[in-house]
């Protein structure tokens, strides 16, 4: 494999957020693929940060390409080094152009466009919706909340991102439970990774849910000076921060799959003694409440980049002979005709007592022979019978 920089520019565009396919993904030859990547300069230096986020572009070409990879990279000026990427798949790289880099604040984005070899097969995952649930956040320094009263945050920020994701996500279904807080700040905070593990999965399965967003917001304060002088006498409008972290964990066997903070701020343009209810037009038309749903679509974005080539999974809920209906249904994508392969899910403890779920792919593949919105029934072709197959076992589509 090897590596071409070229074409070295720094320009200012219009951000292009998404993956941009510079040829049909059908060619059986080397295909260009266009994408961006983002890395902070607040701890980096430029050429860490430019290697940086040319790895997180890369991956994302490769993973629309139907390569799954796993890269830990060493900076040697600035260019990224063969022998420190990992590419499970059957293409490969045979070059790098460097487009275009800019930098936002502490934010440098870079675009890439990468001459990939492809593999025969393509992520077909990416024709299954993965079906999301949405968890109450939680407020790290409630005291922070006394001014506006917006308490009630917590819940209006993963409500507004459940609009979000309606509107505009591509690759997900969602439900959202939002009345009462889960332990996961308490769990994060001790670092109580196995009991984090085991909450995700016993919310997955009561949801029938493949994946589980839980979220934290860190900092609702207010900076110490006003945005304005004259504003502040006048009108008393001061900036007010907003970060939050998000963890989406895979619900099956409860390991992290992806973690991003988000901050910014914004004018809060209410008086000090006014209470401001966090679901009113009110608030999401103010200036804060449109720089929070602007994070929000990032966070819609990031979560479709990181699920779309994700393998389809479905529990068993029902198993007679031959037939077995399971929780994915056409909302998800599914389709009369689709095959699936089924998965024998098995516990196991390590030597230090802790618990883990695995997998066995079994001799077994379904195709679908009824759909509803939730769920779909799926026979043998050949009619079969199934072995040591049980409720609560898997169906999976790579």
């Amino acid at each position: 494999m090897r590596f071409i920089i070229m074409n070295y520019c720094r320009k200012t565009l219009l951000l292009i957020i998404g993956l941009l396919l510079c040829v049909s993904p059908y060619s059986a030859h080397a295909q260009w693929y266009e994408t961006q990547g983002h890395a902070r300069l607040d701890k980096n230096t430029v050429e860490i940060a430019r290697t940086k986020a040319m790895e997180n572009a890369l991956k994302k070409a490769l993973l629309i390409a139907g390569a799954s990879v796993s890269s830990v990279q060493q900076v040697i000026n600035g260019l990224l080094t063969q022998d420190q990427l990992n590419i499970r798949a059957t293409g490969s790289v045979n070059s790098i152009e460097l487009v275009d880099e800019t930098y936002n604040g502490d934010l440098l984005t870079v675009t890439i466009r990468a001459d990939i070899f492809p593999q025969e097969r393509k992520c077909f995952a990416v024709n299954f919706k993965k079906s999301l649930l949405i968890t109450k956040s939680n407020i790290m320094h409630r005291q922070q909340a006394n001014i506006g009263k917006i308490y009630s945050i917590d819940k209006a920020v993963p409500q507004q991102l459940s609009k979000q994701l309606s509107e505009h996500s591509a690759y997900t279904t969602h439900s959202s439970i939002l009345n009462n807080k889960t332990q996961f700040s308490r769990l994060n905070n001790s670092l109580a990774n196995d009991k984090i593990a085991e909450l995700s999965k016993t919310l997955a399965h009561s949801s029938n849910s493949q994946y589980i967003l839980f979220s934290e917001i860190h900092d609702i304060s207010f900076e110490q000076e006003a945005t304005n002088n004259w504003q502040f006498w006048q009108q008393g409008i001061y900036p007010r921060n907003f970060v939050m972290n998000f963890y989406l964990y895979n619900g099956i066997n409860g390991e992290l799959m992806w973690q991003n903070e988000y901050q910014s701020s914004a004018p809060w343009e209410f008086t000090k003694r006014l209470t401001i209810d966090p679901f009113s037009i009110k608030f999401w038309q103010s200036k804060y409440g449109t720089m929070i749903s602007s994070l929000l679509e990032k966070v819609v974005k990031n979560i479709d980049e990181n699920i779309m080539c994700e393998p389809s999974r479905g529990n068993i809920i029902q198993l007679t002979g031959n037939q077995i209906t399971f929780d994915l249904g056409r909302q998800h994508g599914v389709k009369i005709g689709d095959e699936f392969t089924v998965l024998q899910r098995h516990s196991f403890s390590s030597n230090d007592g802790k618990n883990y779920t695995g997998f066995n792919a079994s001799p077994y593949k379904v195709k679908v022979t009824q759909l509803t919105r939730n769920t779909a029934v799926a026979q043998t072709p050949d009619g079969d019978l199934f072995g040591n197959i049980q409720v609560d076992d898997l169906v999976v589509r790579y």
